[in-house]
């Protein structure tokens, strides 16, 4: 709540408000268990950030306003701020493989994936889903993670991080062309990551039929074939309908549709380890009901909201590019 990005600015803290304004008002999720963050580590942070770069940010520890990038600026416990959104998903990932808790959802900002190894991207600062991936790598011994990113805009950070390996997969829809600018087809990973890196670029108005067809026809056989052990989503509320970033159209029930059927392939391959990350989201109504509709999923307090998995013809050409990527390394 004390990270300020500006007068005005879409990633402000009354998304936050939204979010625990529902929660708090909702006799359903009286007893959830509230797991408390707490900071990462520098060394954490270094899984994925230059030194030069956190430097950078923890210089603006203390100062009013300072602009790291044209969209990104901080204010003065922004570096602690930050520290505290990479380390809640580090906490949330360890109560998950410890057996604490079955899955969760890190409710956090400053988003992070677009934020890159040296520099701050798209009001991100740190990276916070990469730095949970490395964390889990390395002190977890996991050998396949997946990430998930539904944003509307594509996660070139959470991208980039793992685009020469092959133990972090990572699957993406996202508006294009639309900010950053990366996410084609043919960003595919390279070397040994050739082929875990799974792009799915979406021109404008998508629904939940279209999304929930990319779901269960693509994602489905990408991690049925690559058979995670842990996955994490990057789940951002600006594909939904009225969103002022957006131009996608999925419903409050469409989001509930997607999380069923990703706690469905958690079930089915990770043991239902699944950690949900607040990404972007901007418009509060939406980005509210919507992050009810995931809740309700994930704690089993909902039947999965009925929605044809459905994509028209124009949708499955816009698709075929998928289809043989899935052909080729699936």
């Amino acid at each position: 709540m004390e990270h300020k990005a500006g007068l005005y600015h879409p990633e402000s803290p009354a998304r936050l408000e939204a979010i625990y304004g529902m929660i708090d008002g909702d006799a359903a999720f009286t007893g959830f268990p509230i797991i408390a963050p707490r900071p990462a580590t520098e060394n954490e942070i270094r899984f994925i950030h230059t030194p030069e770069y956190i430097e950078l940010v923890r210089k603006t520890a203390g100062k009013e306003q300072a602009a790291l990038d044209p969209d990104t600026s901080t204010s003065a416990r922004s570096y602690e701020v930050a520290l505290l959104a990479a380390g809640s998903l580090l906490r949330a990932a360890d109560f998950i493989m410890e057996g604490k808790v079955r899955n969760a959802f890190a409710f956090i900002r400053p988003p992070g994936h677009h934020a890159e190894a040296h520099r701050a991207m798209g009001f991100c600062l740190f990276n916070n889903v990469a730095v949970a991936a490395e964390h889990l790598v390395r002190n977890s011994g996991l050998k396949r993670i997946m990430i998930v990113d539904w944003d509307l805009h594509h996660g070139n950070g959470s991208q980039h991080s793992f685009y020469r390996r092959k133990d972090v997969l990572y699957f993406s829809t996202h508006q294009f062309p639309y900010y950053p600018g990366t996410g084609w087809w043919n960003e595919i990973g390279a070397g040994e990551g050739e082929g875990y890196t799974f792009n799915v670029p979406l021109t404008p108005g998508k629904t939940d039929a279209d999304y929930l067809f990319i779901f269960r026809n693509i994602l489905s056989a990408v991690a049925a074939k690559f058979q995670p052990e842990f996955i994490i989503v990057s789940a951002g509320f600006d594909i939904g309908e009225g969103d002022p970033l957006g131009g996608m159209q999925v419903s409050a029930d469409g989001f509930g549709a997607l999380a069923a059927e990703l706690l469905g392939i958690a079930e089915a391959q990770s043991r239902g380890k699944i950690l949900f990350v607040l990404e972007g989201g901007y418009d509060l109504g939406a980005l509210r009901d919507g992050s009810r509709e995931v809740l309700l999923q994930m704690a089993g307090l909902k039947p999965q909201p009925v929605v044809k998995a459905a994509a028209s013809e124009e949708v499955k050409n816009e698709l075929a590019p998928a289809f043989s990527l899935l052909k080729k390394y699936w």
